[in-house]
């Protein structure tokens, strides 16, 4: 039969619009349904604006190192409104951005909420619309626990359009998100305490990293309390918020932050009506190409549970497009060595094999690891040390992971990437002549195994 697409996306997110970009340009008939904004949580809620706000907190430690440098400052005064409104304009401009991919690819824009009523039929807003093909990109949504007071806490879907800084945060979580908010929130005036339930927090994180920034986190005077859970937020006559914790202490601040988790955005999608089922975790479940137990939907992204990365969306979303409608240039998604960066304050870089992964994996290894204060930092009091480590397979000498903390981890971390996509050696970094002066060249001087 005829369709009204051959590609119907449900989502204008990252992948999602990746995805009818491309199946556009390789001359398929597409079109995106999003309800809420173009770019979805990366660019809107996300990575994007918590970036912004990362740099506008660390202009803090630049004002701190100025002196050793030979300048004098007045007393600086942050603006969190000014912050705000400025982060507003660029994501306004980045919104554009996106409508105009979209629109000067031949896609058909619908501002709606998407809605599946068959496995080739979509109603957006009351209209419906036939497709060949159906993509779920709806990305995810962040959780807060059911206690009492629930209702009290924001999330980082709010904390981005807070009218003011608040004075006191409670950051609850052991995640990347809330281990970078705890930073943005303390790196800008508010006195600030993360929480954590378990013993350590960044799960799944190298064990040295996780220790190192536990450390330089400590020395920037964060307040941080592991083993530690709330069991109800109360309201106070005064405004703030107290919050009792499950071994009986209370802690009172002005904003309670929950970054304990997302769930895949499937709200009134309409799955029902089709034969698109739902793993164990509560994710859609496809198989290697994405396609759900409902042959003509495929989902990709935050709502399949993989890796929840804006990179690893756009790739999911090259290879949906390219499934399709140009299956010659078809090549799956390599979720190995993926380069992660987490913009805590000092920033972590991280790809390939943990010392702990590498362990359960069976391999023998040699680790090499260097602690040192940076070079920026000498004409200072500052006293924060930087972490590289190679974690090296001790048979082959093949490099299987490359982990930092300090400045411009991220930066550096991508170019590594690289080197552990295309399998280098020990020897081959130790062979690499070196950026000096630069933290970087660390990771080709080491020569000393560690462990």
């Amino acid at each position: 039969m005829a369709y009204d697409f051959d590609l119907f996306v449900i989502g204008a997110g990252s992948g999602g619009v990746r995805a009818a970009r491309f199946a556009a340009g390789f001359g398929a008939k597409v079109a995106v349904a999003e309800s809420r904004y173009l770019g979805g949580t990366c660019v809107n809620v996300g990575c994007v604006p918590k970036k912004l706000l990362v740099y506008g907190a660390h202009v803090a430690d630049e004002l701190e190192q100025a002196a050793g440098y030979g300048w004098t400052l007045e007393e600086g005064h942050f603006d969190w409104g000014t912050l705000i409104a400025n982060k507003n304009r660029e994501i306004e401009r980045l919104n554009g951005i996106y409508r105009n991919l979209l629109v000067n690819s031949g896609v058909t824009l619908l501002q709606g909420h998407a809605r599946m009523t068959g496995a080739h039929e979509v109603e957006v807003e009351g209209q419906r619309y036939s497709a060949a093909n159906i993509l779920i990109a709806t990305g995810g949504w962040p959780q807060v626990p059911d206690i009492p007071g629930k209702e009290l806490a924001i999330t980082s879907n709010e904390a981005f359009y807070l009218k003011e800084l608040p004075r006191r945060v409670l950051v609850v979580g052991g995640g990347y998100i809330a281990v970078e908010f705890a930073g943005i929130f303390q790196g800008l005036g508010a006195d600030t305490t993360l929480l954590y339930r378990g013993d350590l927090f960044l799960r799944g994180f190298d064990g040295s990293v996780r220790t190192h920034l536990k450390e330089e986190l400590e020395k920037r005077g964060l307040d941080l309390q592991f083993n530690a859970d709330i069991q109800r937020i109360d309201q106070q006559a005064d405004g703030s918020l107290k919050a009792t914790l499950k071994d009986g202490r209370e802690l009172i601040a002005d904003c309670v932050f929950y970054a304990t988790g997302r769930r895949p955005m499937l709200d009134n999608l309409g799955l029902e009506n089709t034969g698109v089922e739902l793993d164990e975790r509560g994710y859609i479940r496809v198989d290697d190409l994405y396609r759900t137990t409902e042959p003509s939907v495929f989902a990709l992204g935050d709502v399949i549970g993989r890796v929840q990365l804006t990179p690893v969306a756009l790739a999911e979303g090259m290879a949906v497009a390219r499934h399709l409608f140009k299956p010659e240039q078809y090549r799956s998604v390599d979720y190995q060595n993926i380069p992660t960066a987490v913009f805590s304050q000092p920033p972590i870089g991280t790809v390939g094999l943990t010392e702990e992964q590498a362990l359960a994996a069976g391999h023998k290894i040699q680790i090499f690891e260097s602690r040192f204060r940076a070079m920026k930092l000498t004409l200072t009091d500052l006293q924060e040390k930087t972490l590289m480590k190679l974690v090296v397979d001790a048979e082959t000498d093949k490099v299987l992971g490359c982990h930092m903390v300090g400045p411009d981890a991220g930066e550096i971390i991508q170019g590594l990437g690289i080197a552990l996509k295309a399998g280098a050696t020990k020897q081959q970094f130790d062979e690499t002549i070196g950026v000096h002066p630069t933290a970087a060249e660390e990771f080709v001087t080491m020569r000393t195994v560690t462990r």
